[in-house]
């Protein structure tokens, strides 16, 4: 897609706080224990809330990021914002950023990551960072907060960051796991996205089938979360509010690698909400947004007039059902 000017207006903002420089090695038939032999390798500036913005820069959406970059490795971070038209609202820190490391497997169809911590933020740079987005909140602006906690930041660390955005009028995705996502739901982010171990880990018990699921996050959308959307894989996702839930399904395709499809189902939610669509195309977008990167084996998207194209082959079945609040 075409470059964006940085002057864009902005409209979303994605918050990474543990970013990483995702290195992609493809590896059919990977075998733990065995000798492994690499059949190509990537690497991009990454961490969940930067592959959100890409996706949503390449849709024509003026994005702001931010969260913590380590100074002695910023300029393939700084180069991607610059190239995307992103404004850079990352504060940087001591150190480099980590390395995360994602084997792709074409033959088994399934990715390994191994993951590193991350840089300690100071107690003054998560200062820093809240007074950020105090700045940056106003009404209808949306708020992308995703991924793990870098080390020395509590659970709770999320759940701050929802309250001073949410006190400020803006919308807020919420796509994290664990403790820190148990903690934020607490501040009724407007939408969640958690995938079915997740949702499972969350509510205490394993979830069988779409309906489980759906009843499994009606007590949450009671706290106040008007969106609660879990993704189920290649079994696509359920879209689920207080009046209605959809279950969105993918066609088949040949997958080239599920690295960022869940961050770009997350931009495709972005988008459907910035546009005012219904459920049902919150739904055929979002998933849209996600077999546009499967298929490509790339972070950011191809082109709009792709998303469209799969869009219209997504699978929506709708069911009807109450929450009280």
């Amino acid at each position: 897609m075409q470059q964006r000017p940085a002057s864009k207006p902005i409209h979303a903002v994605t918050v990474t706080l543990n970013p990483a420089i995702d290195q992609t090695l493809q590896i059919p038939r990977f075998a733990a224990g065995r000798v492994n032999r690499v059949q190509r390798v990537s690497e991009h500036p990454g961490g969940k809330g930067v592959n959100v913005a890409a996706a949503l820069s390449d849709f024509g959406v003026g994005v702001a990021v931010t969260g913590f970059l380590g100074r002695e490795n910023a300029g393939s971070f700084e180069a991607m914002f610059a190239d995307r038209g992103l404004k850079d609202r990352f504060i940087r820190i001591p150190g480099q950023t980590r390395t995360g490391i994602k084997i792709t497997d074409s033959v088994g169809r399934q990715t390994t990551d191994i993951n590193f911590p991350g840089l300690a933020p100071r107690r003054s740079d998560v200062v820093a960072l809240t007074r950020i987005l105090h700045g940056l909140a106003s009404p209808g602006r949306w708020f992308v907060l995703s991924g793990s906690l870098p080390p020395g930041l509590d659970t709770r660390t999320y759940a701050r960051l929802v309250a001073v955005l949410k006190k400020g009028g803006a919308r807020v995705v919420l796509d994290t796991s664990g403790e820190p996502l148990r903690a934020a739901v607490q501040e009724r982010p407007d939408i969640i996205k958690p995938n079915r171990e997740e949702l499972e880990a969350l509510v205490g018990r394993k979830l069988s089938g779409t309906a489980d699921i759906v009843r499994a996050v009606r007590p949450l959308l009671a706290m106040g979360i008007e969106v609660a959307v879990v993704s189920l894989g290649e079994q696509g996702a359920c879209f689920v509010t207080p009046e209605r839930s959809v279950i969105a399904r993918p066609p088949k395709v040949e997958v080239a690698s599920t690295v960022g499809a869940g961050d770009a189902m997350v931009a495709g939610l972005v988008v459907a909400q910035l546009k005012g669509k219904s459920l049902e195309d919150t739904a055929r977008m979002a998933t849209a947004f996600s077999l546009e990167v499967v298929t490509r084996g790339q972070s950011g998207l191809g082109s709009r007039a792709a998303i469209g194209r799969w869009a219209q082959r997504v699978t929506c079945t709708n069911t009807m059902h109450r929450t009280k609040r």
